[in-house]
């Protein structure tokens, strides 16, 4: 591609240098990544500056570095180096519209899906893919837990990937002859413009409760992110959103598209009724256009009944069949880390990614329905570091007042002091159930040793993740693996 079809398509401030006859071999945003003919494009990052990082590019022959620091680099060393340097407002949004450019505007290419809200994202994706695909379609996901083309899993480092990687995994999808894809959109992936310039032929709202303020800094910025995605819809695409959220109202406002809800409210376009749910999954009606389907699935909680519905929706909206749908839900599998049931015979334990303290209630409010009020319910849990600090005493309480045994332990305490978590943790509480054992294998050993015959044990905040982050260095750890083995199974 030349560089002259991209400067044609994006606003420029300045142009230093001489754009004409450049071949473009790649779009990157990592200077170690550059290769001769590439567009690289200084992101200001949290850690570090791509600013610092010209010389490195130039140095690699990169063909055009794109950047906002008008200061960054001395012209005469673009120029000397043979190279164009684009001046633009927004490094960022310049990096998803010239991705989207070299790549191919992939995204119009296939029925794109995005998912959006604080909970329940994940497991509506997985709910998406399987009904696309049993209805014989191949499909593409982007999540939290695996990204997949077809089958085919590519690990996840991010919710949303930047939106270089975006597009050049659309690209891959549709060139792997994919029809639909499905993706969870982070709040982060909106503010940083990493969707900026994508396609969405639908997009889903769960729910929005407090969560990443610490990246935020308050509610109201946390929802306008969320907002974003439905601002940007375009008129021909579908915005699913849930009638129970009372905060459904403020996200779809400004959206052009068309509408649909789903949901208990008896307003709904989706109506959710007859929830009922025991350990091995959940059932309830749904009424669309004045007809009802029976629904069953083998994930568990009367909060999945708002994830199948939503994906119900998609479906329908999408042209499936009714009865391909019904199936499609039916046989999901359980989602990992997202209320998975282990047991072996005499206690069991869920292994829930609940990291919020609206997450952390609705499982144990499940749990509580679950069981009678001589079945103990003891919760393990922590929360992470360097991530929302006003969530810790809220999580506290609710733990100690809906279990009967709480085990405070640490999660992913990043840079922070594991204790010191625990004990904003502990500031929340008011009651005298709890206990602190900072080793959270220890935790998960002494919660499942300890308790009695017929117990429930939740473990909950990491859900999937196979490691713990310490002092900004991973380390292996798995709360599934940990459990199965203290319970020998």
């Amino acid at each position: 591609m030349l560089l002259t079809e991209i400067l044609n398509r994006i606003q420029v401030i300045q142009l230093v240098g001489s754009p004409s006859e450049k071949q473009i071999s790649g779009v990157e945003y990592n200077s170690r990544n550059v290769m001769q003919g590439s567009v690289f494009i200084a992101i200001k990052g949290f850690k570090t500056n791509g600013h610092q990082f010209i010389q490195e590019a130039l140095n690699k022959n990169a063909a055009a570095v794109v950047v906002e620091d008008n200061d960054a680099i001395p012209d005469s060393i673009i120029t000397g180096s043979n190279a164009v340097k684009i001046l633009v407002s927004d490094t960022r949004k310049a990096l998803a519209e010239i991705s989207n450019i070299f790549y191919g505007e992939p995204s119009k290419k296939i029925n794109l899906i995005g998912i959006t809200g604080t909970n329940g994202k994940t497991t509506t994706a997985y709910y998406i893919k399987n009904i696309f695909e049993t209805a014989g379609n191949r499909v593409g996901l982007i999540g939290t837990i695996m990204n997949y083309i077809g089958k085919e899993k590519i690990e996840s480092k991010l919710t949303t990937p930047e939106s270089r990687d975006l597009n050049r995994i659309f690209l891959e999808m549709k060139q792997a002859g994919c029809e639909y894809a499905v993706m969870e959109v982070s709040s982060h992936s909106l503010a940083l413009n990493r969707v900026h310039n994508v396609h969405f032929s639908s997009a889903v709202f769960t729910n929005i409760t407090a969560e990443h303020l610490d990246f935020h800094n308050n509610f109201n910025n946390y929802l306008k992110a969320k907002k974003l995605l439905f601002d940007n819809l375009p008129a021909s695409s579908t915005a699913i959103y849930n009638a129970d959220d009372l905060h459904s109202v403020d996200v779809i406002e400004d959206c052009n598209s068309f509408k649909y809800s789903f949901g208990t409210n008896a307003v709904a376009d989706f109506r959710i009724s007859d929830i009922s749910f025991d350990l091995t999954g959940t059932t309830f009606k749904l009424h669309f256009e004045n007809k009802t389907y029976s629904i069953k699935t083998s994930l568990v909680g009367d909060f999945n009944s708002y994830n199948t519905a939503s994906a119900f929706a998609v479906a329908k909206l999408n042209g499936l069949n009714a009865d391909e749908i019904v199936e499609g839900i039916k046989t999901t599998s359980q989602v990992p880390g997202r209320f998975e049931v282990l047991t072996n015979g005499t206690r069991k334990v869920v292994i829930d990614y609940s990291h919020t303290p609206d997450s952390l209630e609705k499982a144990l409010l499940v749990i509580r329905k679950l069981t009678s009020k001589n079945i103990p319910v003891l919760t393990v849990f922590g929360c992470g570091g360097n991530r929302d600090k006003q969530k810790r005493p809220v999580m506290g309480k609710i733990a100690t007042e809906l279990s009967d045994r709480v085990i405070i332990t640490s999660d992913n305490p990043r840079f922070e002091k594991p204790e010191t978590i625990i004990e904003e943790i502990k500031s929340g509480i008011t009651k005298d159930n709890y206990k602190i054992i900072e080793s959270r294998e220890e935790a998960i050993e002494n919660a499942i040793k300890d308790s009695g015959k017929g117990a429930i044990i939740l473990i909950a905040g990491k859900g999937h993740e196979e490691y713990q982050e310490v002092d900004g260095v991973k380390k292996y750890f798995s709360d599934r693996e940990t459990a199965k083995r203290y319970m020998g199974i």
